[in-house]
C-alpha cells in the first residue's frame, strides 16, 4: 500500500507541472480601459487572451496587448483574433512593436518583419484595402491564394515595405476568404486542447492532496516495532 501511495504521489508531482505549462503556452495579457469584448463579453481592465481568443475594440476604446517580446495596440473599431505569434486582423487597425517576427494575417495576406531586430509598423484594414506602414524596420508582405488575373496586376507574390515606405493591397488575392475563420475558430477556452490540460491539471491536485497530505504518513516517524 505505501509502494503505491509513493508512486500516485510521485506520478502526480510530473503531471501537475506539465499540466499547467500546456494550460499557459502561448497566453497573452490583454489591457484596456472598457468598451472592449473577448469572445463576445466585457473585457476586464487586465485579461488573459489564449490562442483562438478573439477581440473587438469598440468606438472610441483602445487595448494593448501584451505577449512575449510583443506588443499590439489595438485602434477603435477594431476585430481580430489572437494567436500565440500573430494576430488575425479582421478589420480596423493596430499597432505592432516586435522583437520576435510577430506577425499580422488580413484575409489572404501575411505581414511579417524582414528581421529579428526590433521592428514597429502599421496595419490599417478598411473596405478590403490593407495599408502597411513600415514605422521601424522593414516589414514583407505575402500573398496567398492569387490567381492568373491577380498576378498580371501585380496583387500576388512578395512586396517588401520599407522603412519609412507605406504601401496598400487588396485583402483579397483571388482565393477564398480566410476571414470568416475568426468567427468560426471561437475562444481555445472552448477547446480540448486546453480543456483537458485544466481538468488533468485540477484533478491532480486534488488527488495529490489526498495521496500526498495525508494524516497518515507514507513513512512514519516511528515505525511499529515487531512483537
Amino acid at each position: 500500500m505505501l509502494g503505491w501511495r509513493n508512486f500516485v504521489c510521485l506520478t502526480l508531482i510530473a503531471i501537475l507541472p506539465a499540466s499547467l505549462s500546456a494550460q499557459d503556452a502561448g497566453a497573452a495579457i490583454l489591457r484596456n480601459d472598457g468598451g472592449v469584448l473577448v469572445n463576445g463579453n466585457p473585457a476586464p481592465p487586465m485579461a488573459t487572451l489564449f490562442p483562438g481568443d478573439t477581440v473587438q475594440v469598440q468606438a472610441k476604446s483602445t487595448a494593448r496587448v501584451e505577449v512575449s517580446g510583443s506588443t499590439i495596440d489595438i485602434n477603435s473599431e477594431t476585430v481580430l483574433q489572437f494567436q500565440s505569434d500573430e494576430i488575425h486582423l479582421d478589420h480596423g487597425s493596430v499597432t505592432v512593436n516586435t522583437s520576435r517576427a510577430f506577425k499580422v494575417r488580413v484575409g489572404c495576406l501575411t505581414v511579417t518583419p524582414v528581421n529579428a531586430d526590433w521592428t514597429k509598423y502599421d496595419i490599417t484594414d478598411t473596405d478590403g484595402k490593407v495599408t502597411v506602414d513600415a514605422v521601424k524596420s522593414d516589414v514583407n508582405i505575402d500573398a496567398r491564394g492569387g490567381n492568373l488575373r491577380a498576378a498580371k496586376t501585380g496583387n500576388s507574390g512578395r512586396v517588401t515595405v520599407r522603412e519609412g515606405e507605406q504601401k496598400s493591397r487588396e485583402e483579397k488575392c483571388g482565393g477564398a476568404d480566410v476571414k470568416g475563420s475568426i468567427a468560426a475558430d471561437g475562444a481555445l477556452l472552448n477547446s480540448i486542447y486546453v480543456r483537458v490540460p485544466a481538468i488533468v491539471a485540477i484533478g491532480a491536485g486534488t488527488l495529490c492532496v489526498i495521496f500526498c497530505f495525508s494524516d497518515d504518513p507514507i513513512s512514519p516517524m516511528q515505525p511499529s516495532q515487531k512483537p
